[in-house]
């Protein structure tokens, strides 16, 4: 965007952020950057060509103060993102400018944010697992190395937290870099995220990308663009493996409607873009993993109406290779990270994958939770003194199982007091395999919560048997 202007033109209308410009000689392409005013630079993005002479944009920065016959500079770029390790730590707006009040970084490449995603002869066809030293996802739930989750949950269930805690153990163990993609979100979320990451100690290999929820809508319809272009560069050039959190990507698909609904595309259903499926693809279809690297997503996504056959969750899921659910009711008994283990689950699960004895470990959790959901009723009516002995012992092995599936989180240290847990994979199957196989069918389910490894509980019942 700095490039000297080729060419001038003028603007012949405006409509809320539409801009038409006329151009008497070279037209500029799709995409193209414009700028107008003086003092408050308003950026326009060139979407559509109306004849020989007029184009069509969206403006990126608020239009207050731009009048028909304005001077509109073609630019002869696209939007470009900054790129290099220099952007770690920092906190960037859509056209890569800090917004951390701390200086401009140094060192720095500018990169076009339309890119297109890996050819299938540079992907990596090699399926493998995506630890997150989380016990419940890795186990029921694992994530895809270079594929993308959904993460499903209201306010106030641990959305923030969880994702805080992906971030630290991805940094603190596999030596990764993390990006943070803000679309549409509270300027107070941003920055109580900025400060939680900070005192996490986990900023310095991280970046933080938001369109802001009181920006126009191609602003917000562009950063999940100019972030996942940092994350490519991590990826292909410093062969990273790169952990890209986006939040919340039904807010890109909303700026998308808004922007379509301008231009005066005839909407879909429900008011949807025409465009629902492409644009979507083209931010989805480059989160990939490649020789080099892999870039995996964790992204928040909101179901409009709880209707899961709204076209843009049904869009959302066709993409997605995990499924995390998080319960308020878990998290109103206190079993944090609060995701419902039944709702929850992965297209990774499977014995060709994860392994025939995983396989085996997670269909039997899932068997005994839900046998115990079935009996919750009865339980309540009758208590749990009036089930069968067998009946009792599922109740047993599930309440133990929801206690084990608890976890301390290194982001909540300070507020519980808890040591936080990082757990292995393996450690996490031995604990759940130990729980089904009734080894530990006399301690009390108290012992299991909040622990890390199976290992505590031995630790913990060992004091009580020599007395």
């Amino acid at each position: 965007m700095n490039a000297m202007a080729t060419h001038e033109g003028s603007v012949i209308a405006i409509r809320g952020s539409v801009v038409d410009i006329r151009f008497t000689e070279d037209i500029p392409p799709i995409f193209t950057i414009l700028t107008a005013g003086g003092r408050n630079e308003i950026i326009i993005e060139v979407q559509s060509m109306l004849s020989a002479r007029d184009v069509r944009g969206i403006a990126l920065t608020p239009t207050q103060g731009l009048a028909r016959g304005s001077t509109v500079r073609n630019t002869g770029n696209r939007l470009q993102a900054p790129v290099g390790t220099a952007v770690l730590s920092r906190m960037f707006n859509v056209f890569g400018e800090p917004i951390d009040h701390g200086p401009k970084p140094e060192g720095i490449e500018w990169k076009s944010v339309h890119q297109q995603p890996p050819s299938l002869t540079h992907r990596s066809a090699q399926s493998e697992i995506f630890e997150t030293g989380i016990k419940i996802i890795d186990v029921l739930a694992p994530l895809e190395r270079g594929g993308k989750a959904g993460l499903f949950g209201g306010a106030g269930v641990g959305k923030t937290v969880l994702l805080t805690e992906v971030i630290h153990n991805i940094v603190g163990q596999q030596k990764g870099v993390s990006i943070f993609c803000g679309i549409g979100e509270r300027c107070r979320e941003g920055e109580e995220l900025y400060n939680t990451m900070k005192e996490a100690g986990v900023l310095p290999h991280m970046t933080m990308v938001f369109g802001q929820m009181n920006e126009p809508p191609g602003s917000r319809f562009r950063v999940g663009f100019t972030a996942l272009t940092m994350a490519e560069y991590f990826r292909e050039q410093e062969h990273k493996d790169v952990l890209l959190l986006i939040d919340n990507i039904f807010r890109y698909i909303q700026a998308g409607m808004e922007v379509s609904g301008m231009l005066g595309l005839m909407p879909s259903r429900l008011g949807y873009q025409p465009t629902l499926a492409t644009e979507l693809a083209q931010l989805e279809e480059r989160i990939s993993n490649t020789e080099h690297g892999a870039i995996t997503s964790i992204q928040a996504v909101y179901v409009p109406a709880d209707d899961l056959t709204d076209p843009a969750a049904v869009h959302t899921f066709a993409h997605l290779s995990a499924s995390i659910v998080l319960s308020r009711k878990r998290a109103s008994e206190g079993l944090y990270p609060a995701i419902d283990p039944l709702e929850s689950g992965s297209k990774m699960a499977t014995p060709g994958i994860v392994g025939e004895r995983h396989y085996r470990i997670a269909q039997e959790i899932r068997s005994t939770l839900a046998q115990y959901e079935e009996l919750k009723d009865i339980i309540a009516m009758m208590g749990l003194e009036q089930l069968s002995a067998m009946d009792q012992m599922t109740v047993r092995r599930a309440r133990q199982l929801e206690r084990f599936l608890t976890q301390p989180f290194f982001t909540t240290e300070q507020f519980s007091g808890i040591a936080g847990k990082f757990v292995s994979l393996d450690d996490a199957l031995d604990g759940c395999e130990q729980i089904l196989r009734d080894t530990f069918a006399d301690t009390p389910e108290q012992s299991f919560y909040m622990i890390g490894t199976i290992a505590e509980v031995h630790n913990k019942t060992e004091p009580s048997k020599t007395t």
